[in-house]
């Protein structure tokens, strides 16, 4: 019994592993063909941002689409695999929890997709961003629970830094996907706030709404992007000092120093792209690689924080400082 209970969890590790690749490809073939739809990829940008909402044949994606659409398909397949073989003949705790979660996420995001080829549509493209984060993010979680190592008892330590720095991160993410969705990069080309303005204005708050019908890209100065691009800036700086002085504290635990450290990295890598993103006046290979940052990014830290979690007790005797 013991036998088989690891042969099923080194499954439902690899179909895990192979799910978070393919989730990334998914993710950033996404990126491509909606950035690069948009217009940040075209020749005379920015005059031809969001020429797409004109109803203009985005031709130089189609080999991004096959790619999606493939990969996309292929994750679902093994999805439901994945399902399968965490359930059956019983289900296996965690693991068959997050493949559940993994599966439903995917069905749900492959009914939007009916709805994506309408780029008015700004919840799709807001819900389709944020879902294909979720889907690293559930694929990873899955691999994790499935580990050789059991997870330890929990030490009581609730790592509240690395709480609130990834529930940040989370909202930093969110709000730049609705500057995606809204078509709003050229609101604000300016760094460090939008030309002489360094707060929304209480007009722009309604650009925190997904639910409309988008006609026409924000103008520069305007108030909704503004809001936006603000909030944004505001909640990465926010997220760059929680979660950076969780993760200075998460290196003191060697459960948790090596994923520690790997996050850092990443950390200063995001806001380096960010930064650099809105610098060069938008570049679609910065704006890609800031995207698929964050969701690694997200998926290390809950990694880290997992870690610090499930901390040895024998960490805590022997005096290793706690993550809070």
């Amino acid at each position: 019994m013991k036998d088989n209970r690891t042969l099923r969890l080194k499954r439902i590790r690899i179909l895990a592993w192979v799910l978070t690749a393919l989730s990334l490809v998914i993710l950033l073939a996404s990126a491509y063909i909606r950035l690069g739809g948009a217009g940040l990829g075209c020749g005379q940008w920015p005059d031809c941002y969001g020429e797409i909402l004109a109803g203009m044949q985005n031709l130089h994606t189609e080999g991004a689409r096959i790619l999606h659409r493939s990969a996309a398909s292929l994750a679902l397949v093994l999805g439901f695999v994945l399902a399968w073989q965490s359930q059956r003949p019983s289900p296996i705790q965690p693991p068959a929890r997050y493949a559940a979660l993994l599966l439903a996420l995917m069905i749900l995001l492959t009914f939007i997709g009916l709805f994506s080829a309408t780029p008015q549509r700004a919840w799709a493209s807001f819900t389709n961003i944020l879902g294909g984060a979720g889907l690293v993010l559930l694929s990873w979680r899955t691999a994790l629970s499935a580990g050789t190592n059991p997870p330890q008892s929990p030490s009581g330590r609730p790592a509240a830094l690395l709480h609130a720095g990834l529930g940040l991160l989370v909202v930093t993410m969110a709000l730049g996907a609705l500057i995606g969705a809204r078509y709003a990069a050229t609101a604000c080309p300016t760094l460090p706030g939008c030309s002489d303005q360094y707060w929304p204005a209480a007009a722009g708050w309604n650009a925190l709404d997904p639910f409309v019908t988008i006609v026409t890209v924000a103008a520069l100065g305007d108030e909704g992007g503004v809001a936006l691009h603000l909030l944004h800036r505001y909640c990465a700086l926010a997220t760059l000092l929680l979660l950076g002085a969780g993760g200075v504290r998460a290196l003191a635990q060697p459960a948790s120093r090596a994923s520690a450290a790997v996050m850092l990295v990443l950390l200063l890598t995001q806001v380096s792209l960010g930064i650099l993103t809105v610098a060069s006046g938008f570049s679609l290979g910065l704006a890609m690689a800031h995207g698929i940052c964050a969701t690694v990014l997200l998926a290390t830290g809950m990694q880290v924080m997992l870690r610090v979690r499930d901390a040895r007790p024998a960490d805590v005797a022997a005096g290793v400082p706690a993550t809070r």
